[in-house]
């Protein structure tokens, strides 16, 4: 039987927490360093910047593994990460070229393996919902970010739906803007991909973003 904790035993845990700072901390708050995020969005949205730019300022605080089934190593790839400036973080960045989830999960396993996991985009994968609690369950002490198609403003597929639901923090992209739907949300509450894609987007809406660490479009 499973041990029961007191309030006091609870509040007293001591959490890891990621140490953001600036406008990531207004948009995600200092969110626990493993669980599982879900990020959706439809193509032309900024999405595969939003992703770049994360995995950069994950990168200050351990290390990056990022499983492109999707693009793998193709050129589209290659000038994505050329654009966005991710060999200044080639220490701690990887990318794996369609590696199967059977296999990425053996290499979580090992000692000293990535902090934070990409799996981009969980269509690809072909997980199942009961596969997918079977990974996220043997790696609690990883971040593991999942990458999603959108259907309009979901994401696309019962199963994400499912995954999405389950997951700690849920982050919808749109218009060039990453927006904080799930359990930790800063005092903005999104974070601006591209500045004047954001401004153009939701400029007829009367919206505003913040600053954008980068000014690039994807």
């Amino acid at each position: 039987m499973a041990r029961a904790y007191s309030v006091r035993e609870v509040v007293k845990m001591k959490k890891n927490k990621i140490p953001f700072t600036g406008v990531w901390q207004d948009a995600f708050a200092n969110p626990e360093s493993k669980g599982v995020w879900f990020i959706w969005g439809q193509s032309g949205n900024g999405k595969t910047s939003f992703m770049m730019q994360l995995c950069k300022e994950l990168c200050k605080h351990g290390r990056v593994i990022y499983d492109s089934f999707e693009q793998g190593t193709s050129l589209s790839m290659q000038e994505t990460l050329v654009r966005h400036g991710m060999m200044e973080v080639n220490k701690r960045f990887s990318l794996l070229d369609r590696e199967p989830i059977d296999e990425l999960s053996e290499r979580l396993a090992k000692p000293k393996s990535a902090d934070f996991v990409v799996i981009d985009s969980f269509q690809y994968t072909g997980m199942s919902l009961a596969r997918y609690r079977e990974f996220a369950g043997r790696h609690r002490n990883k971040l593991l970010i999942f990458v999603s198609h959108a259907d309009g403003n979901r994401p696309g597929g019962r199963t994400a739906e499912k995954v999405a639901y389950d997951a700690d923090q849920k982050i919808f992209v749109e218009g060039f803007k990453a927006i904080a739907k799930g359990r930790f949300v800063g005092p903005v509450g999104e974070y601006t991909i591209w500045e004047d894609g954001a401004k153009r987007y939701w400029g007829a809406k009367g919206r505003t973003g913040i600053n954008a660490t980068s000014s690039h479009q994807q």
